[in-house]
């Protein structure tokens, strides 16, 4: 942590201040400069520069000259002026990269509007900022309510209270602009201080606050990003990028600032490919490019009569064919200057767990079909079935179990051991079953009934077993 406020507990750990991150003047790492001067000395009779980087809430920096000579190092909390009263804030650059960094920002360090550092914040400056910044998140809330009271069209993202508790500074956003006199009256009623308006842009608010971009790390612009160039869509055409404004959007609502960082590599690749507006003229017709492949130097052209066929050419093939289309010449047909597009097989794709198919998971999966539980004897085959026997023919007649015949008495028991002999008699325990044998059930007509007699009762009782049944 680069603030003070984030020290080490007993045993040497971190303590931390538990905001998850950042530390309690928000913002540790966002925005930090690496000061690779710090470990060397100035020349003899050189003074150090004057001026010191003081950083406040969300990143917000500043400079200020030290015209008390104070013995100042990053980290250092510092009372700074302010208008009216005083600000607190931590150093985060002193020496000679101060001197560079204003000069980057295009800030004249012999400028006499430089605000000045007072001091060194005591421990009752501190406490005094620590409570102001707690009063931060609910006037939010209760200041984003009051503005959808008036029903203004505007977005307060932050508060930032000044270090002495003095003045609050409320950071907006809105499309149009916006008459907010009212609301400065009612928040200066309802919050008892001083009200300062200030409206930012969209990619500001998110340098601001912060977030996760879709990339999956911090946004550029809250942690390294400082100044926000221009971006278009002609940065994502010249990509070949899909002009979708949901990928193309970061989290401010804007093209995201990403879209620049390769367009310099993209556009000299460019430069040696021909306009994607050639017409390529032909005995079989106009040609048109609708599609180019910057880094292996290929190009699609389709007849102007037939888009859908394309055809693969490089880009020295294609001047070729320009510098005849100029000498009035046309060339026979794409065709004779095509490569041939192989198909690229499914075997030279492997992953690191070893599965070499695509499109393995593509094909439905094949329903198991139940296996059949073999009867005894059901694997009997014979050649001609007698009657009254259970058998099964075979559809082969060369089949060599056609001569064996197994026959299955139409009186033997199918409960019966099958190497017992049929003809022996056993005893059997008497069963109450066999007793209803010769009744007439309800699932089956009796053999002889007399017409005048009344008909049975046929109906089926649940929950009752039926006592006729074999």
């Amino acid at each position: 942590m680069a603030c003070t406020s984030c020290s080490t507990a007993d045993g040497g750990a971190p303590k931390g201040c538990g905001n998850k991150g950042n530390c309690g003047t928000d913002s540790c790492n966002k925005l930090t400069v690496f000061d690779w001067l710090s470990n060397m000395s100035l020349p003899n009779g050189e003074k150090p520069f004057d001026c010191a980087e003081v950083r406040f809430k969300n990143g917000r920096k500043e400079f200020y000259r030290n015209t008390e000579n104070l013995t100042l190092s990053m980290g250092d909390i510092v009372a700074t002026e302010a208008s009216p009263g005083h600000d607190i804030g931590i150093v985060t650059l002193t020496g000679e990269l101060v001197r560079i960094q204003m000069k980057k920002k295009g800030v004249n360090h012999e400028s006499k509007d430089i605000a000045k550092i007072y001091r060194k914040a005591s421990q009752k400056d501190i406490d005094i900022w620590s409570a102001a910044r707690e009063k931060e998140e609910p006037m939010k809330i209760r200041a984003r309510e009051l503005a959808i009271a008036q029903k203004l069209e505007m977005k307060i993202s932050d508060i930032e209270f000044q270090g002495d508790g003095s003045k609050a500074t409320f950071y907006y956003t809105a499309n149009d602009r916006i008459d907010f006199r009212a609301l400065i009256k009612g928040f200066a009623k309802e919050f008892s201080t001083r009200i300062e308006m200030k409206q930012v842009g969209f990619r500001q608010e998110a340098a601001r606050l912060g977030g996760i971009g879709s990339c999956g790390r911090e946004l550029c612009c809250s942690t390294w990003l400082t100044d926000f160039r221009s971006v278009n869509t002609s940065a994502a055409r010249y990509q070949q990028l899909s002009l979708n404004p949901q990928k193309l959007a970061g989290q401010c609502g804007k093209l995201k600032c990403c879209l620049n960082y390769e367009l310099d590599t993209y556009m000299d690749a460019l430069k040696n490919f021909p306009e994607f507006e050639t017409r390529l003229v032909t005995e079989k017709g106009d040609a048109i490019c609708q599609k180019q492949d910057i880094f292996k130097g290929l190009m699609w052209f389709a007849y102007t009569n037939n888009f859908a066929n394309w055809h693969v050419l490089k880009i020295e093939q294609v001047r070729e064919i320009i510098a005849e289309n100029k000498l009035k010449n046309k060339v026979s047909s794409l065709e004779d200057f095509a490569i041939d597009e192989a198909p690229i097989a499914e075997k030279d794709f492997n992953n690191a767990m070893g599965q070499e198919s695509l499109t393995r998971f593509d094909q439905p999966k094949k329903k198991k079909r139940p296996t059949k539980k073999k009867k005894p004897g059901e694997n009997a085959i014979v050649a001609n079935k007698p009657a009254g026997s259970n058998v099964i023919r075979p559809n082969n007649p060369n089949h060599p179990a056609v001569a064996k015949v197994v026959e299955k008495p139409a009186n033997q028991n199918p409960n019966q051991n099958p190497n017992q002999n049929p003809n022996a008699t056993t005893e059997r325990k008497p069963n109450n079953r066999n007793k209803n044998r010769n009744k007439p059930s309800g699932n089956r007509k009796p053999a002889e009934r007399n017409p005048n007699e009344p008909k049975p009762d046929n109906r089926i009782i649940p929950n009752k077993k039926n006592e006729s049944k074999e």
